[in-house]
């Protein structure tokens, strides 16, 4: 190993060569059996004595770039120059550098590590005989998915556009949104063999700066040969990995990062994935939609009091039918209490064991939807649902009341807005689930105050998960299960943000425009 590392720590300070044979020979060992790599060697001048090498990927670079911008700029319009124009060695490269391509992005290279890692991340490279650099031309241009509506993330209103897998249309999209000079972008690349870029984004004069040196800190301390989506950055910088509630948002919505980036937070973009990280976040956070601030404030207020709702549903509903049912039936109405117990008649299963087999059957049916082609997922949910209901009620297997509270259960946790957060409910479901089945209700309590302990120890980049309910900052209070009107929220979150005044609103102009009319007229 050894050995290896010497070879390539030499091969980091590897200097172009002025011989356009050896750079030529070296690439090819370097590159050896990469079919797709193209060495187009040719010469320009009237003379036909200036050699030239250029050096990309075939797929990864723009062809009709490279022959607009390189090869008929220097193969056809050179002739045009007079001789004495071409000097060798490093007026030819100056001639040619600032003179000769009409291409936006260049850049100068004398090591030849770099020039190969330019080649492979879709660039070209220019190789000139008799000079000891090379010029980066950046050329990139491979296939990419188009601009389109995110499927996960779908709004009634709102912006139609979510990121794909390019970065720098992804940097666009949230640079389109932010059209202010105090929005940065530190540019990475993390993966010892993937080189992928990474992008930190973050509004200067907003971010606090603890927090940005922490997710700096954080993404230093990667090291991996390969970043293939921005799950794996997710998973290596957050506070608890055991914890089963994300502390990192994950978005493919670009008003969402731009109103992220407005709040004080940090977005990470990751080449190759549409989903973008968002930190730090919080639970309140995360039962947010995009769309509550494009409604008026209380048709946001009734939605997210129905998500709240639902998410308590989806946690404690099939573990309070299993309590009730097997430890205190006689909290219960009489009628009620009769009418389940005889609906239960016949059922061979204690309920923990009923509700375990409907719950278990109702996930395989939701996991199959997914992996599945969308016309045959959605209908293999819908039918499987449907006729496999039907069929264990009649097999005398569940009883009908328990279909009806899977059915409830699984319609609760699709309100919840976040993939992530909802993964979370599922698996403590199953463990309030256990409990009951063993201490009934006080199970039941047990749990729930196990996991709001839980929630007030976590923490995301030093932000605690339960703010604002722990902060008491009464500002915060204002955009929680109640959203108040826009021109109340006039302060960013009291633990995110350096400058928190976001809104500047005299109310007056838009109740008593007469009165400030008559006064401005009078100064």
């Amino acid at each position: 190993m050894g050995f290896f590392r010497k070879k390539e720590k030499k091969m980091e300070k590897l200097i172009i060569s002025k011989s356009l044979d050896e750079n030529m020979k070296r690439l090819k060992e370097r590159l050896k059996d990469c079919d797709d790599i193209v060495y187009k060697e040719f010469r320009v001048g009237v003379e036909q004595n200036l050699r030239f090498l250029l050096v990309y990927v075939d797929g990864m670079s723009s062809r009709d770039m490279l022959n607009d911008a390189v090869l008929n700029a220097l193969m056809v319009h050179a002739r045009e120059v007079p001789p004495e124009a071409k000097e060798p060695g490093e007026g030819l490269y100056k001639l040619v550098r600032y003179g000769g391509l009409p291409a936006s992005e260049l850049a100068d290279k004398d090591n030849l590590e770099d020039a190969i890692l330019a080649i492979l991340i879709g660039d070209a490279v220019l190789f000139i005989d008799t000079t000891e650099k090379c010029i980066i031309i950046g050329a990139k241009g491979w296939p990419m998915r188009g601009v389109s509506e995110p499927n996960t993330e779908a709004l009634i209103r709102g912006p139609r556009d979510g990121f794909t897998e390019t970065f720098r249309v992804n940097t666009a999209l949230v640079r389109r949104r932010i059209r202010d000079s105090r929005l940065k972008l530190k540019q990475l690349r993390l993966g010892k063999r993937s080189f992928t870029d990474i992008g930190v984004m973050y509004i200067e004069d907003i971010v606090s700066p603890e927090l940005l040196e922490e997710v700096f800190r954080r993404i230093s301390t990667i090291d991996i040969d390969a970043i293939i989506e921005s799950g794996y950055i997710e998973q290596l910088i957050e506070d608890n990995c055991m914890s089963p509630f994300p502390q990192i948002s994950v978005t493919e919505r670009p008003d969402e990062v731009a109103a992220s980036l407005y709040e004080g937070r940090v977005a990470i973009l990751v080449d190759n994935s549409p989903f973008a990280l968002i930190v730090p976040t919080t639970l309140n956070s995360l039962f947010q939609s995009p769309e509550d601030y494009y409604d008026r404030w209380y048709v946001a207020s009734i939605l997210r009091f129905i998500r709240y709702f639902a998410s308590i549903l989806s946690l404690v509903l099939p573990a309070s039918y299993i309590a009730v049912t097997s430890f205190h039936p006689g909290i219960l109405p009489d009628k009620l209490v009769i009418s389940m117990a005889a609906a239960r008649e016949g059922i061979p299963f204690p309920v923990v064991i009923e509700t375990f087999i409907m719950e278990v059957t109702f996930e395989l049916l939701r996991e199959a939807g997914l992996r599945l082609p969308v016309p045959i997922g959605s209908a293999i949910g819908i039918v499987g649902g449907i006729v496999i209901g039907s069929a264990a009620v009649e097999a005398g297997i569940v009883s009908p009341i328990m279909v009806i509270i899977v059915a409830i259960t699984a319609i609760s946790s699709f309100s919840i807005p976040n993939y992530s957060l909802s993964v979370g409910f599922r698996m403590l479901r199953f463990f309030l689930m256990i409990l009951a089945g063993v201490l009934g209700l006080y199970g039941i309590m047990l749990g729930v105050l196990l996991i709001l302990s839980h929630l007030v120890k976590l923490k995301s980049f030093g932000i605690p998960y339960m703010s604002p309910y722990v902060s008491f900052e009464g500002s915060d209070f204002k955009d929680t299960i109640v959203r108040v009107p826009t021109f109340l929220m006039a302060r960013r979150p009291i633990l995110l943000a350096r400058n928190r005044i976001r809104l500047r609103n005299n109310r007056n102009l838009i109740n008593r425009p007469e009165q400030e009319s008559e006064r401005d007229d009078k100064e």
